[in-house]
């Protein structure tokens, strides 16, 4: 019989809400954060190194079960809630056309243009 663990009502509700304004796969993420740290430079033997902050924190709790979170996780989570509710709240005048905006939402693991 396998036992299921109950999680805290709090962290189920920030896990939805973190995979709800994390919207960009975790994969498409590692590899704009690659293009983001790196440039044009070669990549070192793990290139996860040279991955951004908080992106890198993010991408990591993307690659995790909601059982194996750590209390660190749940602060990157709650972290990236509030980061990409502060950005995405006061749209600059160009909107998606800024790139500077998007990039820094894409950052977080936030695509503006697949909004729902």
């Amino acid at each position: 019989m396998v036992r299921e663990l109950r999680l805290d009502p709090e962290v189920e509700v920030l896990w939805e809400d973190f995979h709800v304004q994390v919207n960009v796969p975790s994969e498409q993420l590692r590899q704009w954060l690659l293009t983001r740290g790196s440039g044009e430079s070669a990549f070192g033997p793990d290139p996860d190194l040279n991955l951004p902050e908080p992106g890198r924190q993010i991408l990591a709790v993307l690659r995790k079960r909601k059982v194996d979170l750590t209390p660190e996780d749940i602060e990157v989570m709650r972290d990236a809630v509030e980061r990409i509710r502060s950005l995405t709240a006061v749209r600059p005048d160009r909107g998606n056309a800024d790139d500077e905006w998007r990039h820094r939402l894409l950052d977080l693991g936030h695509d503006v243009l697949a909004e729902r």
